[in-house]
């Protein structure tokens, strides 16, 4: 019976696209295991994207919740790796299913993570992951964060209008990291006055947001194909795109996985933490270099001190060479995701 390798990320996008390096060299390191990856439903079409010299990194998609039981036919794994979360909640949820093996984060709460690596806060989302698989002997690249490009949708999808257009995605999760509308409208007002095509994406719960920002950009509502895609039709939107603009959110690393320049807009976290890397492809980050709580109900102070001139400078500046980075008034910077040299071995893994 074939060994099965269960990989628990039951996150959001941006959280799927940064683990991208580590899933790849997963997918190496336990080349004949079944590969098993629990995450959310809506995640299900990228994940056929990610390959691993020219195979599927993931051979099965499992839909799973954000700490949900999994279901019982996980049960069992011959290994599970948690690239949920340091534990010790995640860690209990692979324990239920009894694997043979887990590899993780070190945890006091759970009995057999000691002397696993240990948890750093303030580390790239990506680097985190690649860290902590080579600290147990598997080796990774961090700059592995592309995704195969997605298949043409076809004349009649929405991906068609994006075809060399700017991408505008004024949504995000919490309400400190939304650029008000009325500047994501500036800056859409502009682009199409320079004769580029704009379009206005996002969720069926942010269209009516979607068509104020058109409307006060003086665009009609069928550039709005917010609440008409689905994960799939967005991917292909956004590697039909010229360029995009969004804030701290999943859009801009699918940017950063589709090699589509972006501009994007940092206000409580520091893309130090989740920006895309440096010299990792044309894409510019604003920031104003003051952290605060990315959970928070209104825009972040930070974020609100971003002018729509410095965006749309920003957007004219990818087509120059990037410039000496800063954090001193929203100027443009880039993350390095640092490299993860592997050390040797603590535990007998698959070659």
């Amino acid at each position: 019976m074939q060994p099965r390798l269960l990989v628990l990320r039951a996150l959001g996008l941006g959280d799927l696209l940064t683990a991208v390096p580590a899933l790849r060299a997963l997918a190496r390191a336990f080349a004949g295991h079944e590969r098993i990856l629990a995450a959310p439903t809506a995640l299900a079409p990228l994940i056929e994207l990610i390959d691993a010299d020219g195979e599927p990194a993931v051979h099965r998609f499992a839909a799973a919740g954000a700490l949900e039981p999994l279901p019982r036919e996980l049960h069992g794994a011959d290994t599970a790796v948690n690239l949920h979360g340091r534990g010790p909640e995640s860690h209990r949820l692979l324990l239920a299913t009894a694997p043979r093996r887990c590899l993780w984060f070190s945890h006091p709460a759970i009995a057999g993570s000691g002397g696993f690596p240990r948890w750093q806060a303030d580390e790239h989302e990506v680097a985190r992951w690649c860290r902590m698989l080579c600290e147990l002997g598997i080796p990774t690249d961090p700059r592995e964060l592309g995704l195969r490009a997605p298949g043409d949708g076809g004349a009649g999808r929405p991906s068609a209008l994006a075809r060399g257009a700017t991408v505008i995605h004024p949504g995000a999760a919490s309400a400190a990291r939304r650029w008000p509308p009325e500047r994501f409208a500036a800056v859409a007002r502009a682009e199409a006055a320079a004769g580029r095509p704009v379009v206005i994406t996002g969720s069926h719960a942010e269209r009516p947001a979607a068509l104020a920002v058109a409307r006060a950009a003086g665009l009609g509502s069928e550039s709005v194909l917010a609440g008409r895609t689905d994960l799939a039709e967005l991917g292909r939107i956004v590697a039909a795109a010229g360029r995009v603009v969004c804030g701290d959110t999943g859009v801009g690393h699918l940017a950063t996985a589709l090699a589509t320049p972006s501009v994007l807009l940092f206000g409580p976290t520091s893309p130090d933490e989740w920006g895309p890397p440096r010299g990792g492809g044309p894409h510019r980050v604003l920031w104003a270099g003051r952290r605060g709580d990315p959970h928070g109900e209104r825009p972040d102070p930070g974020l609100l001190s971003i002018s729509p001139e410095q965006v749309l400078d920003a957007l004219a500046g990818l087509a120059r060479p990037a410039q000496a980075a800063t954090t001193a008034d929203a100027s443009e910077i880039s993350s390095e995701i640092p490299a993860s040299p592997a050390s040797s071995a603590r535990t007998s893994l698959p070659s």
